[in-house]
This record gives C-alpha cells, structure tokens and sequence, in this order.
C-alpha cells in the first residue's frame, strides 16, 4: 500500500491539483523530506506570490501553519489576514517567521485583535527583518503602548515603507512615539494614523517631527479630532517641510480658521500635490481663504473640499481663483449645498480653465 512517502511523484501532484492555496501552503507543508521535495518543485507552489485568507477565522493555531510554511517558503511575497482572529498569540507565531523569512514584502493583519502584546511581537520582527516593505495593522486595538513598540522598532528597521496604523486608538500618546521616530527614520514614506483621536496635541507632535523629517511623502491624519488648533500645527510645519506630496485631514472639525491656517501654508509650500478635507466645518469664508491661496500655489494637483459648507459664495471665491490656477487639475466639492448660482460660477470658470476636472 501506498502512502505520501512512495507515491509516484505524478500521483502527487495530480492530489496537489485538487487542492485549494490555504492548504497546499500550510497543511501539506513538513509532511516527510520527501513530500517537501516535491512540493517544491509543484509548479503552483512554486510560483505562488500572493496568499488571500481574508475572513476564515484560522484564528492563532491557524496562524502558526502559516507561520511554520513561512520559514521555509521562498516565493510569497504578499500575505493577507485580515479578519482571522490570530490575537496577540497568533502575532507572535507570524512575527516568530518574521525572523527567517526572506521574500515577503507585504503583510496585513487588519482587525485582528493582536492589541499591545502582539503590536510588541511584531515590532520585535521589525528590527530584525530586512525584507519587509509594507505592514498594515488597523483596526487591532494596540493602544498607545502599541504604538511605541512600533515606534521603537522604527528607529532600527530600514526597509519598512508603509506603515497603516488607522483605527487603533492610539490616541496623543501614540501619536507622540510615532513622531519621535519619524524624526530619525529614513526609509517610511506612507503613514496611516486615521482615526485615532490623537486630537490637537498629537498633530503638534507629529508637526513637530514633519520639521525634521526628509522621506515621508503621504500621510493620513482623517477623522483624529485635530480641530482648528491641530490644523494649525500642521500648518506651520508645511511651511518648512520640503518632501510631503499628499495629505488627508478629512473629518476633523476644522473650521474656517483652521482652514485659514491651511490656506496660509499653501501661499509658500512648494511640495504638497494633493489635500484632503472632505468632511469638516469649512463655510463660505474658509472656502475665500483656499481660494486666495490658490492663485499663488504652483504645485498643488488635487484638492478635495466635498461634504463642507462653503455653499454659493464659497464656491464663487474657488471659481474665481481657478481663472487664474493653472496646476489644479482635480476638484471635489460634492455636497457642500451649493446652488443654481455658485455652479454658474463654476462653469464659468472651467470655460476659462480647462485643465480641471471636477469629481
């Protein structure tokens, strides 16, 4: 009779053939020497970049298979859990494979409940592996201490480029770890610090550090209840910060004084492509101080003022400067109740400026 170990090798991958990617690279994975040979040579397995598990709950034990698969694998670059329930235990087995493995560029954990204990897992790996580009971590309850383990870990690892941390409340606290290691970090270029409540005192940390900071071109501060006096801190440091292209403040109640604040940067900062403020308190005079600041700005591509109050007088003060821009090419001011009136304005001035699109 025969087993996995004296199958002909053709018999074996036509078993291979009826398997789905979960189990083929983690249960058939470490069966006998032999097994791993062929598996090796499967042409499936050996070309497999990609593993989506989003949504099966394999929970930590489930974590640990693919963990184990991990230390040996030589060809997934990109691995996916999202939803899977691993907690703080399952980070570990990931964050343990970390260590060894030397082709995964992209990891994501979202919503996993890892909170501060596996945050700290996971940071142990960063300092270590030299291979990892791209982690995302929303949604895991890490907490403030969550975020100075990954903090910590930033100030030694030197491949890490994108680094999500949305959702995680990690409130001023968090975001003051963060900002310290973006003031000695040069390898991150992208950070997601949406809704985190960091509030006004943690925009001034993360301000503090743009000032220092030479790589990070993108950055996501949406929904962190940063208000007038947060946009403020920002403000100031987009007038000596020379490398950030895009920004997202959206939902942060910013009024028309902090949107004035913003404004003012954009008279001097030569850098930023693309603003994001959706989804804050900007009426018809903020909307005035925007637009006086784009008849200076020469660099700026995208701005996005959707879900605002401006209304028809703020949407004349932007389509007056629009006669004069000639770098903005995409503008959103969906839902900010503007009438018959104010999109006459603007399809005036698109008749004059036709670079713009409007979304």
């Amino acid at each position: 009779m025969h087993t996995f170990s004296t199958l002909p090798v053709e018999l074996v991958y036509r078993i291979m053939d009826h398997q789905n990617e979960e189990t083929l690279f983690c249960s058939m994975q470490n069966i006998s020497r032999r097994f791993n040979q062929i598996l090796s040579t499967y042409e499936r397995y050996r070309i497999l970049t990609t593993l989506n598990l989003v949504g099966n709950t394999i929970n930590a034990k489930g974590a640990q298979n693919i963990a184990d698969a991990l230390r040996t694998n030589t060809t997934l670059t990109t691995l996916n859990l999202f939803d899977n329930r691993i907690a703080h235990e399952g980070a570990k087995h990931i964050a343990d494979a970390l260590r060894r493995n030397t082709t995964l560029t992209t990891l994501d954990l979202d919503y996993n409940g890892i909170g501060d204990e596996g945050a700290q897992h996971i940071a142990d790996a960063l300092r270590t592996n030299t291979t990892l580009t791209t982690l995302n971590l929303p949604d895991n309850r890490i907490g403030g201490k969550g975020a100075q383990h990954i903090a910590d870990a930033l100030r030694m690892n030197t491949t890490l480029t994108t680094l999500d941390l949305q959702s995680n409340g990690i409130g001023a606290e968090g975001a003051q770890h963060i900002a310290d290691a973006l003031r000695t970090n040069t390898t991150l270029t992208t950070v997601d610090l949406n809704y985190n409540g960091i509030g006004a005192e943690g925009a001034q940390h993360i301000a503090d550090a743009l000032r220092l900071n030479t790589t990070l071109t993108t950055l996501y501060l949406g929904g962190s209840r940063i208000g007038d006096e947060g946009a403020q801190h920002i403000a100031d440091a987009l007038r000596t910060n020379t490398t950030l292209t895009t920004l997202d403040l959206r939902s942060n109640g910013i009024g028309d004084e902090g949107a004035q604040h913003i404004a003012d940067a954009l008279r001097t900062n030569t850098t930023l492509t693309t603003l994001k403020l959706p989804d804050n308190r900007i009426g018809g005079k903020g909307a005035q101080h925007v637009a006086d600041a784009l008849r200076m700005n020469t660099t700026l591509t995208t701005l996005y003022l959707n879900c605002n109050e401006i209304v028809d007088e703020g949407a004349q003060h932007i389509a007056d400067a629009l006669q004069t821009n000639t770098t903005l090419t995409t503008l959103n001011l969906s839902d900010n109740r503007i009438g018959a009136k104010g999109a006459q304005h603007i399809a005036d001035a698109l008749r004059r400026n036709a670079r713009v699109k409007m979304v």
